[in-house]
């Protein structure tokens, strides 16, 4: 049995979600619960020391980091997440890194609640968000092409990293007005069955 650890609202989480969708693969949740805590636990630890999600049980392998994992997968099961030309490939990383290296550590729970308390209430969290969120976004709508998808005429990897951050935007309330292209592509994966299937809603 292919085993996820996870957390609902987890960005990491939902891109291994839709891989494991895409893939078309019987797998089973295991929440840990970052609120509560569970992710510092000594059995979390134990799979994995960084005390993140997701972690992934398949093929007689325990695996961590989203990035790694999506790619684990693109590559055993044939997803066809990257293009075929190493220019293509490195464009598609690029946009995949720019959301989930540099605007999701910032972004991550832990770090903006560390922000909101050692400003001693200068910086609210909806403040923090709104302006990392809603800067590294507008990166990304201009390194977007424009098209259904972010890049060519089929989702990537970078697909997988877009949608749990438009999910985050959403959350916080960021205005994505000006970003025709990335609502335009939010708006044709939110059709793809392994895209809605891994939506936070549906495993709250």
């Amino acid at each position: 049995m292919i085993t996820l650890y996870d957390y609902w609202r987890s960005s990491a989480s939902y891109r291994v979600r839709i891989a494991l969708g895409l893939a078309g693969l019987d797998w089973q949740a295991v929440a840990v619960n970052l609120v509560e805590g569970q992710h510092k636990t000594p059995a979390h630890l134990a799979r994995n020391p960084q005390g993140l999600v997701p972690v992934l049980e398949i093929d007689g392998l325990r695996l961590t980091q989203s990035l790694a994992i999506v790619e684990y997968l693109d590559e055993t099961r044939g997803l066809g997440l990257l293009p075929a030309t190493p220019a293509d490939r490195a464009r598609v990383r690029a946009i995949a890194h720019a959301i989930a290296m540099d605007i999701h550590p910032i972004c991550n729970l832990g770090t903006a609640r560390h922000a909101v308390s050692a400003s001693d209430g200068a910086i609210t969290m909806e403040g923090w968000m709104q302006h990392f969120i809603g800067r590294g976004l507008a990166a990304v709508e201009a390194m977007l092409p424009g098209g259904d998808f972010c890049w060519a005429e089929g989702v990537t990897l970078a697909d997988l990293c877009l949608m749990p951050q438009v999910y985050n935007a959403q959350r916080w309330q960021v205005d994505l007005a000006d970003m025709p292209k990335i609502r335009r592509v939010a708006e044709r994966l939110a059709a793809i069955q392994a895209f809605a299937a891994a939506h936070p809603d549906r495993w709250a």
